[in-house]
């Protein structure tokens, strides 16, 4: 079968390898897309994500949609329209029992977090574990499918702040993963959704999947102390900061967007005095589940998908989603035919 794989910094290789089967317990996918998330942007143009090190052939893609193509078991018949929990939970820990994402020892594709690498969905098959695939509605295309991962982790980023019914939200990035935050808010009952981000493209985008109110930095004022809650999607320390300020006395403050191992100047004086909740968030536990269910009853959310770029151009898929005034999530179409 056809991969695509990141050697290291800024080197692709399209190459054949042996076409995975599946053993007990397994499902092999036929693989229709795979949308280009951060990490992957990092492990292609810095050979690195944080302090994972490609140090062998990675296939990249943890953002995927695509058809049962074989079953053991025979629990899934072939052509099953699926998308996948990208997540193998490692062991329980002491506080995060009933956390399994956080738990040390897991893994998640498309990750140089382990030796050897867990490889991820860019080639033509994919074999995972059985509880790890979700099957689709019938009527919900498979090109939007593949933001059920990262719509996931929006949704657990909402979880995170606790209930947001009637809440007055500020997302800060309207890249796709602020995009999906703004409609994961929305769709658990946010009164009020605004988005501000540096460039009037990505601005035009949240419009376009439902935001009430877009800000553009620089140009527009975000006020002060305002919103309940601020969803940080931007992994950019001055944004950070504003998002301190923006809060409301009491208020919540989750951090989405991934931030550098390296410390960063952030201004926490306001965090202080306002007492706010700073919240992290990494990946997501089971939210895929509601995050199907969403992308399902909510077709505008294909405004978040920008690009499709055939595997065979994966090169310029990667440069295109690096730009984000001009792309939003980028998608790469593998090579079996689509239905």
């Amino acid at each position: 079968m056809k991969v695509v794989q990141i050697d290291g910094k800024l080197t692709l290789a399209q190459r054949e390898v042996p076409t995975p089967e599946p053993g007990e317990g397994q499902v092999r996918i036929r693989v229709d897309y795979v949308g280009i998330c951060g990490s992957d942007l990092h492990y292609y143009f810095e050979g690195a994500n944080g302090a994972f090190v490609v140090h062998e052939p990675l296939a990249p893609g943890h953002e995927l949609s695509g058809r049962v193509d074989l079953d053991p078991s025979g629990r899934y018949a072939p052509g099953t329209p699926v998308t996948v929990h990208p997540a193998r939970f490692g062991t329980p820990e002491r506080g995060v029992e009933d956390e399994p994402h956080l738990w040390p020892g897991g893994s998640y594709l498309g990750s140089a977090s382990t030796t050897p690498h867990t490889q991820g969905a860019l080639g033509e098959y994919l074999v995972v574990e059985a509880g790890m695939v979700r099957e689709l509605p019938a009527d919900l295309p498979l090109d939007l499918a593949a933001l059920a991962e990262p719509l996931a982790v929006s949704l657990h980023g909402v979880t995170r702040a606790g209930d947001v019914t009637g809440a007055r939200v500020l997302v800060s990035g309207a890249g796709p993963i602020g995009l999906l935050t703004a409609a994961a808010a929305r769709a658990r009952g946010a009164a009020e959704v605004t988005v501000v981000d540096l460039l009037t493209e990505p601005l035009e985008r949240a419009e376009a999947v439902g935001a009430d109110r877009v800000l553009r930095i620089g140009v527009d004022e975000v006020p002060a102390g305002e919103f309940d809650v601020v969803f940080e999607c931007s992994g950019a320390a001055p944004a950070v900061s504003a998002a301190f300020v923006a809060a409301r006395r009491r208020g919540v403050v989750v951090q989405i967007g991934m931030m550098a191992d390296e410390p960063r100047p952030i201004n926490l004086a306001p965090a202080i005095s306002k007492e706010l909740a700073v919240l992290g968030v990494f990946r997501f536990k089971d939210e895929i589940d509601e995050a199907v269910r969403i992308l399902a009853s909510t077709p505008a959310l294909a405004a978040v998908i920008t690009h499709v770029v055939d595997a065979d151009e994966a090169q310029r898929a990667f440069e295109i989603a690096k730009d984000s005034s001009v792309s939003g999530k980028v998608l790469v179409a593998t090579w079996p035919e689509r239905g």
